[in-house]
């Protein structure tokens, strides 16, 4: 048996996610889309990676005592990541999370050892579908308990970790995987975590690599657009914060909108036609970037992630019963 190939936990199998080409996603189309599948980390997401990279910074700055209580405002991903870094490490974590959020993503925490906090969804919110002022009822309780408990708040979208651990390993897997035939990327924003750390880096190696911001339509703040329809299906972002700390002087040239219809086909048809099985998120980064293919990126090389898991999704209308109907 090969002892150096036994990790020591579930942290170090953290990152070195497979790059796919989605040629036959791709076939009428002029250029390729390269997929990186982080649903292959523990916790099924890219924030696997964040949530590593925010308590190692913590640690090390000394922010974070033993044994301290951590805390988070969640969609269910970056609480997965917290939940797996935070019990090997034996940190007591609480996920603060809008019901509006898939039942699976609860679930998840829970097994994995979590203390998980439902927030009732503001009057007039559409179940299954996340508001910025159901995010601003979370954000109230996750102020509430941080302070309760004295606890260590491994804030998303201010601790320098996110982008952080993107900078320093997303982004030079993606560049190392391809040959560097990378051309554009683009990526759907929440906490804007990937979006900086991966643009960055990839800027760095040629400045010529076109960057967008992928939003939902009618929630395109970050384009300067209204918040016309705050309330719609992808998860993990589109919260309507037109200010986030991460994007700030990081380039950005384009914008693209994806609708909720949108990216629930591309979705659907990248797991039956690349038996890729991604969430709401990773089909808007695929309906972008067949956007991209169509446009400015014809005959070019589209880098996307593939955020997380469909099995975080069972529960919502990404992924209908055979009974039902669309």
């Amino acid at each position: 048996m090969a002892y150096d190939e036994i990790l020591a936990s579930a942290i170090d199998a953290i990152g070195n996610t497979p790059l796919v080409a989605l040629d036959r996603l791709c076939a009428n189309h002029d250029g390729r889309i390269l997929a990186k599948l982080e649903f292959a980390n523990p916790g099924f997401s890219k924030k696997d990676r964040a949530a590593r990279m925010i308590i190692d910074e913590a640690e090390r700055a000394g922010e974070l005592e033993p044994g301290q209580t951590v805390v988070e405002l969640t969609s269910g991903n970056m609480g997965t990541g917290l939940a797996i870094v935070c019990a090997i490490r034996r940190y007591p974590f609480v996920a603060v999370m809008s019901r509006g959020n898939s039942v699976e993503r609860a679930r998840m925490m829970e097994a994995l050892g979590a203390e998980v906090v439902l927030v009732e969804q503001a009057p007039g919110s559409t179940p299954g579908q996340v508001s910025g002022a159901d995010l601003a009822r979370v954000e109230q309780e996750t102020a509430r308990i941080t302070i309760a408990r004295a606890a260590f708040r491994a804030d998303q979208f201010v601790r320098d970790g996110n982008p952080l651990a993107h900078y320093r390993h997303t982004g030079p897997e993606i560049w190392r995987q391809s040959g560097g035939h990378v051309t554009h990327f683009c990526d759907f924003v929440g906490s804007g975590g990937s979006y900086a750390g991966i643009t960055r880096y990839l800027k760095q190696q040629d400045a010529g690599i076109a960057c967008y911001i992928v939003e939902p339509q009618g929630a395109a703040v970050l384009a300067h657009g209204a918040a016309e329809n705050p309330d719609h299906p992808i998860q993990g972002g589109g919260y309507s914060m037109p200010d986030l700390k991460f994007l700030d002087k990081v380039p950005v040239d384009g914008y693209l909108g994806v609708s909720g219809r949108q990216a629930r086909a591309a979705a659907r048809d990248l797991a039956r036609v690349e038996g890729i099985f991604g969430g709401y998120s990773s089909g808007a980064n695929v309906a972008a970037a067949l956007e991209l293919l169509d446009g400015p990126a014809r005959g070019g090389v589209v880098a996307v992630l593939i955020c997380d898991s469909g099995l975080k999704y069972l529960s919502t209308d990404l992924w209908p019963s055979a009974d039902s109907k669309d």
